[in-house]
């Protein structure tokens, strides 16, 4: 008779629950039931040790430690453990950097979590064992009565009705097939606690708050960490594939977020809820489900910032932090370090993208990954209803009965959507760094901040995410890879939209869509504003290439802009210059920038090999790459030749010779015009509504992050009030006001932010230090 899995588990169990508990060490322990996976290890795998292993987090989730361990060939002592102890030790013996929970039984790990957590058996709703001290052991195994302030939130998740769910709650990584959404349940954290809230976000929920008291933010740090559920929610993980860097990646969906339910805002508006680094999914893979401190900040502030410069986006409600941790290896060079479990609380109408039609897609010729759901026409079909009825009812009024159209017209609008998105980050300066078409937001947001960037110097070849090795997201490439990606989107609407309308569509509206948004945009940022003439599309292009050759800031020199008069006398016009000059590029941080990356002996090699052997050039290198090499050295060459007054002396020139045709095409605004100061305080005021003074620069964002990392939050705090007024002309409460109202509001945060570093306006280009700042 063959073991039925249930005997294997308990067998297994028998097993390691029988082992005796002599070692001292605390390699992969469930905490509180004396289970020692460590002596496990030694009985299967004499070799393992110590410094291959790492004790199991909070919550049951264990990961092998950095350095990849060698187990060699030796061999076993015992005879071959059953079910999920196999799977277990060969995973282990192969070297792999697997998370155990993914290898153990779903039933020992529930076995671990409900030992690990026994309050939530045993504790009463209100008696002090269920209250916000025991939540990270409740395991959110169900709504906890949420009183007062989130109480009020009223949920009604209609997509969970309206596409099809599989019930198990197993995190254990495997395809999803048939279904949109999983059930899930957060993992807890020990000591959950607020970094910082966005009232204006929480308000679309009906949170409205003047003022946050500590006993909100307690209830906010519970619930939106995910240790305790609210009423109503029904926590779930969405199923979506994507092309990721050009290349069909097959399965990959919400690994580390969570759908929490959708709730009916005060104003008529449905939103989605979702808790981003909530613990494992069936779609985690190899990961942990897990978000960090710095990664979480960087979202939570620009989700907002992005919204309060008027450009499409998710929102970010709240940032909770815990004593949780996992261990990370940001830069992938072998130096991991543990950092902080972190939660961000995402608001959006949708989570839907472009990659949720994908699960569709049959084997792939290039990759051969497919899609979970190959010939789930019908599912398509739901979801095709669902987005276009949901998100788009204008277009399904129009079309009640007849689908192509419905759906060619729902193609279009997303296309036009889109190509505004883009348009718009292109505007401010925006690099997305990941458009993958998994990171493409179904009703045109900007979705899934990762290695994100807003350009300082302007390079049209920016490359904000360190690991972009080959330049495919730059900020110049955006608007091409954006199109590339609806065009993935058309072959996923198949049959239900057929390729040659939507590939029409596409050609006929995306690019004109985007060029006629972009220079609406340009006009306005320029303070044309009266007439609209074809020469602008040429003045714009001009002044981004005297951006370039100066390395002028970007959103420094366009806000300058609206200070700059047709009536400038010579010595009013020079001071100007000297504004514009201070905005440009120094000749040490030039020399950073074009600073030679290969070694001459490496570059020369490679040239050769380019010439003699083309084929083994193109597996270890590309033209563009060499190319751009080549442009480095030749500009520090020069860099080094010339001094810093005649770097300033050039940049004078250059800038003088963009403001004479700048100046021609702003006296054709005013031609005919009887009041020409009133135009021109119009003029200023649409600039001033165009040009933030203030966004979300790379060190302003790694400041609130060394401070949050030490337990200083009030720089977050003090960041996101400033981000909601990027536009202001006045430094607020929370910049500087002078040299010693500056030390003292500083000095905190300064003291406990590691390598400190000396405090700049907010609006201020970067620092030199900021250079060396990399993002992954």
């Amino acid at each position: 008779m063959r073991p039925t899995p249930q005997l294997k588990n308990a067998c297994f169990l028998k097993n390691v629950c029988s082992l005796k508990t002599e070692s001292s060490e605390k390699a992969f322990v469930f905490p509180r039931t004396g289970i020692l996976f460590d002596r496990l290890l030694q009985q299967y795998e004499p070799r393992a040790t110590q410094a291959q292993r790492a004790v199991l987090p909070a919550g049951g989730r264990c990961k092998m430690a950095a350095a990849p361990p060698r187990w060699g060939g030796a061999k076993w002592r015992r005879p071959r453990p059953v079910g999920g102890g196999r799977r277990m030790a060969a995973s282990l013996r192969a070297g792999g950097n697997r998370s155990l929970p993914s290898l153990v039984p779903a039933s020992l790990r529930r076995f671990g979590a409900a030992m690990q957590h026994p309050a939530a058996s045993s504790a009463r709703p209100g008696s002090p064992e269920h209250g916000a001290g025991a939540a990270a052991e409740s395991g959110a195994s169900g709504g906890g009565g949420a009183g007062g302030w989130l109480g009020a939130l009223r949920f009604d998740n209609l997509a969970l009705r309206s596409l099809p769910v599989e019930p198990s709650e197993d995190t254990a990584p495997r395809a999803v097939p048939g279904a949109c959404f999983c059930r899930v349940r957060p993992t807890p954290l020990r000591n959950p606690r607020l970094v910082a809230m966005s009232l204006p976000a929480l308000a679309l929920l009906g949170l409205e708050a003047a003022e946050v008291e500590e006993r909100e933010e307690a209830e906010a740090a519970l619930y939106f960490s995910g240790n305790r559920l609210l009423p109503g929610s029904e926590p779930a993980a969405h199923c979506y594939c994507g092309h990721q860097f050009g290349s069909f990646a097959g399965q990959l969906g919400d690994g580390a977020a969570m759908y929490l339910g959708e709730v009916l805002g005060p104003r008529g508006g449905r939103w989605e809820m979702q808790l981003k680094g909530a613990g494992l999914t069936p779609f985690s893979r190899q990961a942990d489900g897990r978000k960090v401190l710095r990664s979480s900040i960087r979202e939570f502030l620009c989700s907002e910032a992005m919204f309060h410069l008027g450009i499409p986006t998710t929102r970010a409600g709240t940032c909770v932090t815990s004593d949780s941790e996992v261990v990370r290896d940001i830069f992938y060079d072998g130096n991991p370090k543990k950092e902080k479990c972190t939660v961000v609380l995402r608001i959006a109408s949708t989570f839907l993208r472009f990659g949720s039609f994908e699960i569709f897609k049959p084997t792939d010729e290039y990759t051969g990954r497919k899609g979970p759901s190959v010939n789930r026409n019908d599912i398509r079909i739901q979801m095709l209803d669902y987005v276009i009825g949901t998100f788009y009812p204008e277009i399904q009024e129009a079309y009640p009965d007849n689908n192509i159209q419905r759906n060619a017209a729902f193609f279009k609008e997303i296309t036009k959507r889109t190509a505004r998105l883009v348009a718009e980050w292109q505007c401010v300066g925006f690099c997305h760094g990941v458009l993958n078409t998994d990171n493409m937001s179904i009703v045109g947001l900007t979705i899934d901040y990762g290695p994100f960037g807003f350009m300082d110097r302007y390079d049209p070849d920016h490359i904000c995410n360190g690991s972009d090795n080959t330049g495919r997201y730059a900020y110049n490439k955006q608007p091409e890879i954006c199109k590339w990606n609806l065009g993935k989107l058309a072959e996923a609407l198949v049959p239900e939209l057929p390729l040659e309308i939507s590939e029409l569509i596409l050609e006929e509206e995306y690019d004109a869509e985007f060029e006629k948004h972009y220079l609406q945009k340009m006009r306005k940022k320029l303070g044309l504003i009266r007439l609209e003439l074809e020469e602008d599309n040429k003045l714009v292009s001009e002044l981004l290439e005297t951006m370039h050759l100066t390395g002028g800031d970007f959103t420094n020199i366009f806000y300058l802009l609206s200070s700059f008069s047709v009536d400038f006398d010579p010595s009013r016009l020079e001071h100007f210059l000297e504004k514009l000059a201070s905005q440009c590029a120094s000749m040490e941080e030039l020399k950073v920038a074009f600073k030679p990356q290969m070694d001459p002996r490496q570059l020369s090699m490679m040239l050769m090999l380019a010439q003699s052997n083309p084929q083994l050039f193109a597996l270890i290198g590309t033209k563009a790459n060499i190319n751009k090499e080549l442009e480095r050295i030749e500009q520090f060459t020069k860099l080094e030749q010339l001094t810093a007054a005649d770097l300033l002396s050039r940049n004078k020139k250059h800038w003088t010779e963009w403001l004479e045709k700048y100046k021609v095409r702003l006296q054709k605004e005013i031609e005919g015009i009887s009041d020409a100061d009133a135009w021109n305080t119009d003029r200023v005021k649409v600039m001033n509504s165009n040009n933030p003074k203030y966004i979300l620069r790379n060190y302003i964002a790694q400041n609130a992050i060394e401070a949050a990392e030490n337990g200083d939050f009030s720089e977050v705090r003090n960041v996101l009030k400033l981000l909601e007024n990027p536009f202001q002309e006045t430094e607020s409460s929370t910049e500087v006001k002078g040299d010693t109202e500056e030390e003292e509001a500083t000095a905190a945060a300064a003291a406990c932010a590691q390598a400190t570093r000396s405090r700049l306006p907010y609006c201020s280009k970067p620092p030199l230090w900021a250079s060396e700042l990399c993002v992954t």
